[in-house]
């Protein structure tokens, strides 16, 4: 079993840090919450608040990290980023001449985030997508504003009217489909594939909020086929590197590709093994070493699903609690939440999809009772 050091950076480390301690890594973590879980799973933390309100700083992060690595006498892999990181190329250009970085570079991320490279990219290749503009519309119906960067679907917004010249955002045809999300494990031996399906939690004015996402145990073919090769073409492209995702809307008769997440994703959670598989299959693909053989050995996904619970009744101040195992990203006792936060992640894992999904929902409700 590996026993080297990773580092971590994310707004939420704990999927990572789990995953990187069933693969046998020892984590170290700066993210921005400082989870209970999260702390137990990391052999050190730092956490880095502010970062949720004004995304990271290259300076504080950095000095973060390299505390931690001071304090590391054996070998340090390299620096795994998670979610938070989609509007700060700069960011990641100067971590990645400080760090060894395992995952995409801070160009990639800048082609995959920036809308006029990556959909006129996606019209080069041919690759279907919604009506997409850098300009507002000249009729709200039907249109999406979106955050330039944007994750975690919050910052998505239907159009009541024709918004005035764009200060970060772009636009976006609605459609209305179900969401398909392609995790991809990029690397020089090859690519492979999973699939889940998230869904939205909407709350207010936020329609698109993630709610969760549930593993998809088969897809059909000609459909499946389809995605893949979009995600194909892409790769090089772009110049994606590891675990990725790929989000699409699939209707009755097209797929339209919306975002690429040049990181690994919420589908973690669901599509990892007990094993950690994917991490492990991760740094692999980023040092060049064969993974392609390692996941046909060991990745053995279940019937998983993992939902977001939300505070969603007003603020809330955590107590002591007695948190079922289904639960992660526990927050500490005494943490205060404001309206609408998200609180933790429950889990499920049942004989097939749709049992895990259901038994996900009643969690939410029996958390909810809880605190």
């Amino acid at each position: 079993m590996n026993t080297e050091t990773i580092l971590i950076a994310a707004l939420s480390g704990r999927a990572l840090a789990q995953s990187a301690r069933r693969a046998g890594y020892i984590p170290l973590v700066a993210d921005c919450f400082g989870d209970e879980d999260t702390r137990a799973l990391a052999a050190d933390t730092r956490v880095l608040r502010t970062a949720l309100q004004r995304g990271f700083r290259a300076s504080e992060l950095t000095d973060a990290l390299e505390e931690m690595s001071q304090r590391v006498d054996g070998v340090i892999a390299g620096l795994v980023l998670g979610p938070g990181f989609e509007d700060s190329a700069d960011v990641v250009a100067a971590l990645q001449t400080r760090f060894r970085l395992l995952g995409c570079t801070a160009e990639c991320i800048a082609k995959s985030k920036d809308p006029a490279t990556f959909f006129g990219l996606l019209n080069d290749l041919g690759i279907v997508h919604p009506r997409t503009s850098l300009d507002p519309p000249q009729t709200a119906a039907g249109w999406l504003s979106k955050r330039v960067g944007g994750c975690g679907g919050r910052h998505i917004r239907r159009l009541s009217k024709a918004p005035p010249a764009p200060s970060g955002q772009y636009f976006q045809e609605e459609i209305d489909a179900e969401t398909v999300s392609v995790l991809a494990i990029v690397g020089r031996e090859g690519t492979a594939f999973g699939f889940s399906q998230p869904w939205c939690a909407p709350y207010h004015r936020e329609p698109f909020r993630f709610g969760g996402s549930v593993n998809v145990e088969a897809l059909d073919e000609d459909l499946e086929a389809r995605l893949v090769d979009a995600c194909l073409a892409l790769t090089k492209p772009l110049g994606l590197m590891g675990l990725v995702s790929f989000d699409f809307l699939v209707g009755p008769d097209e797929a339209y590709l919306i975002e690429v997440n040049p990181r690994p994703g919420a589908s973690l959670d669901v599509l990892d093994d007990a094993n950690g598989t994917l991490f492990a299959a991760h740094v692999a693909a980023c040092q060049g070493r064969d993974f392609v053989d390692l996941l046909a050995k060991s990745w053995r996904p279940g019937a998983c699903a993992s939902a977001y619970v939300y505070a969603d009744q007003g603020p809330l101040t955590i107590g002591e609690t007695d948190w079922p195992d289904w639960v992660s990203d526990r927050p500490a006792a005494g943490s205060r939440l404001a309206a609408g936060a998200p609180i933790a992640t429950v889990h499920a894992e049942a004989e097939t999809a749709s049992q895990s999904f259901k038994i996900c929902q009643q969690r939410i409700t029996e958390l909810l009772a809880m605190l």
